[in-house]
């Protein structure tokens, strides 16, 4: 089968920064299925890895990279009960094994679900790894009680996990959603999500209490964290907690957040495969939570961009785009274009 990955980290315009390469076709044993793959998502953490894993030596085997897909069930392991072969399965992958920028993926069943219905395969692709991120960030990290009647400021707002996180936000829970834009067009499109409030993110202490809120009760950074450290730290409410999906270099001084006895936490989707974790299935419980949303008409896709076919060109051309750090919403790449 063909795959596209890396051998060496290079700049994204380089000729060896993305490479063909034909690999065996993967095998479903125990709770693996294979899936043939009909479209995927591309997201910074695609960049991230190209760009850090190789800058220095060149790997013996490429790297395989893709995060977010869309297919059909082509086979299934000897102990896969959940899904069959012709199931449209979507997932966001594991990654410590080769990715869906591929023909085919090998993937942990648990951590699949059927796709939207309601939802062709590119709108479809862009939705597993940021809904994870912003279902696990809300409920696993910040513990956010849906009952509670409080305030949550997203830091982020017109990305792929701010997007989503917001509609996840006024669906399953009470929280007031404050997010940040600060172009006409990514205002906009933070109200279509749902955000109740935004604000400017480059003045956020006074654009936030200008917006009527001295503090908030959560913040869900995804955009930069150090950056807006201080900021954060006079935001929170005290007994408040602070997630965020975006690392840094050097640090910061947790210490800020005694007084107020805050809390800080990380939000990384692949954690549980990673690590392998004893509720790794709860993934795949998500997704199919998030497929019910949609197909209910309660959350939408997050598809901006969409770029047709499976070739070394559109991937790069796709990793262009997301490392402008200025896209509203997702892009997907459909292979079967």
């Amino acid at each position: 089968m063909k795959a596209i990955g890396f051998k060496k980290s290079f700049k994204i315009e380089e000729n060896e920064s993305l490479i063909e390469i034909e690999k065996d076709m993967p095998k479903a044993v125990g709770l693996d299925i294979v899936v043939k793959v009909n479209a995927v998502s591309v997201n910074p953490a695609d960049a991230k890895i190209r760009i850090r894993t190789a800058p220095d030596a060149q790997l013996e085997t490429a790297k395989i990279m893709g995060y977010d897909a869309v297919g059909i069930v082509e086979s299934i392991g000897e102990e896969v009960r959940n899904f069959k072969i012709g199931d449209r399965v979507f997932y966001a992958g594991d990654v410590t094994r080769d990715g869906s920028n591929a023909q085919f993926q090998a993937v942990d069943s648990r951590i699949v679900a059927l796709a939207p219905k309601s939802l062709n395969d590119a709108q479809a692709a862009v939705m597993p790894l940021t809904s994870l991120t912003g279902y696990e960030a809300l409920f696993d990290r910040l513990k956010v009680n849906p009952h509670e009647k409080k305030t949550i400021l997203i830091i982020g707002g017109a990305g792929g996990v701010g997007s989503i996180t917001t509609q996840i936000a006024k669906e399953l829970t009470n929280l007031t959603v404050i997010t940040t834009a600060s172009r006409k067009e990514t205002i906009t499109w933070c109200k279509e999500m749902g955000a109740d409030v935004v604000v400017n993110h480059k003045d956020l202490v006074n654009s936030v209490k200008e917006a009527g809120f001295e503090t908030v009760d959560y913040i869900f950074n995804v955009a930069d964290t150090k950056g807006h450290w201080d900021s954060m730290v006079e935001l929170i409410a005290p007994f408040g907690m602070i997630a965020s999906i975006v690392e840094f270099e050097g640090g910061v001084d947790l210490s800020m957040l005694q007084g107020k006895a805050a809390g800080f936490v990380w939000e990384l989707m692949f954690t549980r495969s990673l690590f392998k974790m004893d509720d790794i299935a709860r993934q795949g419980e998500i997704l199919t939570d998030i497929a019910n949303l949609i197909d209910c008409g309660r959350i939408k896709t997050t598809l901006t961009q969409t770029i047709n076919g499976f070739s070394v060109e559109s991937l790069k051309e796709a990793h262009k785009r997301v490392e402008t750090s200025t896209s509203i919403g997702k892009l997907a790449i459909d292979y079967t274009k």
